[in-house]
């Protein structure tokens, strides 16, 4: 199949969204699929005003389409609801192309963090850009629920995984980190205001609070916040140190769609605390056991009270959070994302044909 895959957000941001389509289309060129690459890399960009690090395309429309129009593809798969997705939407419209979109992240949410409108004054738009969608791909089933509730679908399942060489139990830790006080509490993601940080580092725990991960707050989170270790972006080997050196994942984000950080942290053998909120929940089940609580030991610990989620995440088997983790994996994410993209061509082609009378 030839599938074109459209994205506003692209090397070199590291975050969960890019790290999943990285990791997919590796898994699609294993498989034998053509896949057309449409990303900023390939459009003049400007930085993102108060987010320096997220660079958005300029005028993308007429260059898409050139680009779409020159590889052909049987489906489009648009990522993100930016200025390169509109055009490759617009796009697909006007060739009767059939596309499907994913929902990765909640920007109403986050302009509302921002600007301090309500969040129920973006969800329109996210409603209309979705819309003509064959299919809405989603990691979790909270989510899938959410949207549909909201009118956005149909929605198709589109969980995640991990490289399972590189996120493992055994292997280096971080030099950075060997000579600090224990307990080493550790979060890794976007510096930024949507990801609730405040929540983690106003904790009064003994020991190091340690945050891997670059963003728009870097700078003044590292001012207000003197004692903890911030040691900016991290990747590869040394993200998967990082992993390994600290003794609990904090994540206190209550606002992600899956959490790709969690499962990392799992698979080096991390337990993790976190608040009980779609994402975590979907991951983790309300008693850090899986969904269906068919894990036989309990890997992380869900609470309202973040302090008392850390404190039991310090006592669970770090032997156990590696075993789980190894439930997530990208061919088996990968296979659900042909399903969803092949359901949406012969869906497309069955329309198309007209009815006998």
């Amino acid at each position: 199949m030839k599938i074109a895959i459209v994205t506003d957000a692209w090397f070199p941001q590291v975050n969960g969204v890019v790290r999943t389509l990285a990791a997919t289309v590796a898994e699609l060129h294993k498989r034998g699929h053509e896949v057309e690459l449409i990303t900023p890399e390939r459009f003049l960009t400007v930085a993102l005003p108060g987010y320096s690090q997220i660079r958005v395309a300029i005028s993308p429309r007429f260059s898409a389409r050139r680009m779409l129009d020159g590889f052909g593809p049987d489906l489009v798969h648009i990522a993100t609801e930016g200025p390169i997705g509109w055009s490759a939407r617009g796009w697909c419209q006007a060739r009767n192309v059939p596309f499907t979109t994913a929902f990765h992240t909640r920007f109403p949410e986050y302009l509302s963090v921002r600007t301090g409108i309500s969040a129920e004054r973006f969800w329109p738009i996210m409603q209309r850009f979705h819309a003509p969608s064959k299919g809405v791909m989603v990691a979790t089933p909270s989510l899938a629920r959410e949207l549909e509730a909201r009118g956005i679908g149909p929605t198709r399942p589109w969980s995640r995984g991990i490289d399972q060489e590189l996120f493992t139990p055994m292997g280096e830790t971080l030099p950075e980190l060997a000579d600090l006080p224990r307990p080493i509490l550790l979060n890794v993601g976007r510096v930024a205001p949507e990801k609730n940080l405040e929540a983690f580092l106003d904790l009064n725990t003994e020991g190091t609070k340690v945050v891997v991960g670059d963003g728009p707050a870097l700078a003044e989170m590292r001012r207000l916040y003197p004692k903890v270790v911030f040691l900016g972006a991290l990747a590869g080997e040394r993200l998967a140190a990082a992993y390994r050196s600290a003794d609990a994942f904090v994540f206190p984000s209550r606002t992600d769609t899956f959490g790709l950080v969690i499962i990392e942290a799992l698979s080096c053998g991390l337990p993790v605390a976190a608040y009980p909120v779609p994402g975590p929940l979907d991951i983790l089940g309300e008693q850090g056991r899986g969904v269906d609580h068919d894990f036989p030991a309990t890997v992380a610990a869900l609470d309202e009270d973040l302090g008392v989620a850390v404190a039991r995440a310090l006592r669970l088997d770090r032997q156990a959070a590696g075993i789980f983790a190894r439930r997530y994996t990208w061919p088996r994410a990968t296979d659900q994302f042909l399903a969803a993209v092949a359901k949406a061509a012969r869906d497309h082609k069955a329309q198309a044909i007209p009815e006998l009378v």
